[in-house]
């Protein structure tokens, strides 16, 4: 990589491509995003590629996209190239093989020849008499040479690291100190597979190094894994980044996040038509508070904002109906126009109603929706009888109240009311909502009605529900003719009732 200032601020996203970008993994570069901008240095994205059993094609560009649709730009990575490259572990394996090798010749790393179904043996028998579950080091006393001459042979193994059989690892957590770890507690970790490719924990320590990463920032589920790096980096002889482990996101009955109990896919809520303002939003209050406490803030704001000290080290709540909350507030934060370009461009208008309606009464559409939706999938089930009209049952255009619907008209009432509405409506002009309601409301006067019983059978004659968008400006869509044409169908069918 080029050589950068000492104190040039490098931060980095990570993902494994194993299918989906999780929404964790989206909190976590956020921060990771926020940190380097913040102080004007680089956000970088690494591919993890190196557990080949879960590799899953086309999974990095999902991840990529997930970051682009939340406008979390990055500087370097697979997509864009850089000075640190390449960025995929799949691509990095001769660096290290070398430092491997490195280690090998310090002493601080061993060959190990134990078959899979012996350390299964080990771990049973450890586990039988209440040991921790770790290798027993059996090949860590093997020569050196005799170890070199097996494996020039032929003879399958991994590499291990030596660590310490006395001591203390010490680190400082950003969230949370000073962090003190007995080596005794540390087992001889794998660092070279037996295929040839790393593990985690030697591939994250070499690319965190060479890439020049300053702050390595993750979830807390990684700090016990924190003292087998820093481990790592003093055998390598390098200076340690700035760890932060960021708390784990919970369901509300504190699990750690898990698509069991909540959506975790980045492209479901996407598909689910979550604006990525929202995403963003909400992903910017999990654990971390703003200066005046606001909720609803934009992606700037929070970079503005954020620090580290305003960081809880409690697992946040990934609480859904806070997060469709926002959503809805961000829907009606957008202008018609910009709201009906949403819909179009992420796929929400159904073909039917744009080939309906012209521009000007789609906007009339979507403004009676924006208030009613939390997010843009809603909006198709809204509309449907802006399309076609839709099958329900005579009994439907009967008022009623309360919970049970307990019926406060009869049939030949509700029939006489809809033959008297349809005559009302036949001459109005202008055919405007207001004028519709005012016409309306005397009738009901007249007939000793409360409007809202009225216009019941009315918004089900029209809309084919009891629950539809506001009544008057539905009908001043739908036009006259329309709406005539309806209530014609639903006076024959009030006719069963009476």
């Amino acid at each position: 990589m080029s050589d950068s200032a000492p104190d040039t601020v490098r931060t980095r996203i990570a993902p494994s491509p194993t299918g989906e970008a999780h929404i964790g993994n989206m909190y976590v570069a956020l921060v990771n995003w926020a940190v380097a901008r913040q102080a004007g240095g680089a956000f970088l994205v690494r591919i993890e590629d190196t557990d080949r059993t879960r590799f899953v094609e086309g999974a990095e560009q999902v991840f990529l996209d997930a970051l682009a649709w939340l406008g979390l730009d990055h500087d370097e990575g697979p997509d864009v190239g850089g000075p640190a490259g390449p960025y995929r572990q799949s691509e990095r394996l001769a660096l290290y093989r070398e430092h491997v090798d490195r280690l090998l010749a310090d002493g601080c790393a061993y060959r190990c020849f134990c078959t899979p179904e012996r350390l299964a043996e080990v771990r049973k028998t450890r586990q039988k008499a209440g040991q921790a579950t770790g290798y027993d080091r059996k090949c860590r006393s093997l020569p050196a040479e005799e170890a070199a001459r097996r494996a020039a042979a032929g003879e399958p193994h991994t590499v291990r690291l030596a660590v310490p059989l006395e001591g203390q690892v010490r680190f400082t957590d950003g969230l949370r100190g000073p962090i003190v770890i007995d080596t005794r507690e540390i087992d001889d970790q794998v660092l070279l597979k037996s295929d040839g490719y790393p593990t985690y924990h030697l591939a994250v320590v070499v690319d965190d190094h060479l890439m020049g990463i300053t702050d390595v920032i993750r979830a807390e589920e990684w700090i016990v894994s924190t003292p087998k790096h820093v481990l790592l980096y003093e055998a390598l002889g390098w200076n340690l980044p700035r760890f932060h482990h960021l708390p784990l996101i919970r369901n509300p009955d504190k699990s750690k996040l898990s698509k069991r109990k909540n959506p975790v896919s980045v492209a479901w809520y996407r598909a689910e038509g979550f604006l990525p303002e929202a995403v963003v939003n909400f992903l910017g209050l999990l654990g971390h508070s703003m200066p005046e406490g606001e909720e609803v803030f934009t992606r700037d704001a929070f970079l503005a904002a954020f620090s580290w000290d305003r960081v809880a080290t409690g697992g946040p709540v990934f609480d859904m109906d806070k997060f469709e909350w926002l959503d809805g507030t961000w829907i009606r934060r957008l202008s018609v126009e910009a709201l009906l370009a949403r819909l179009r461009g992420e796929g929400f208008l159904p073909e039917a109603l744009g080939a309906a309606y012209d521009d000007e009464h789609l906007r009339g559409i979507v403004a009676l929706m924006q208030e009613r939706m939390r997010r843009l999938s809603e909006f198709e089930a809204g509309i449907g009888f802006f399309i076609e009209r839709e099958p329900y049952e005579a009994d439907l255009l009967i008022p009623t109240k309360g919970k049970k619907k307990k019926p406060t008209r009869t049939g030949p009432e509700t029939l006489d009311a809809l033959e008297r509405m349809r005559g009302a409506l036949a001459d109005l002009a202008p055919w405007d909502a207001d004028a519709m309601e005012a016409r309306l409301r005397a009738m009901a006067d007249e007939m000793a009605w409360k409007p809202g019983e009225l216009f019941a059978p009315l918004r089900v004659a029209v809309t084919c529900r009891r629950v539809s968008t506001p009544l008057f400006e539905t009908m001043a869509i739908l036009d006259r003719q329309e709406c005539l044409a309806r209530l014609d169908a639903a006076v024959e069918k009030a006719r069963s009732l009476a």
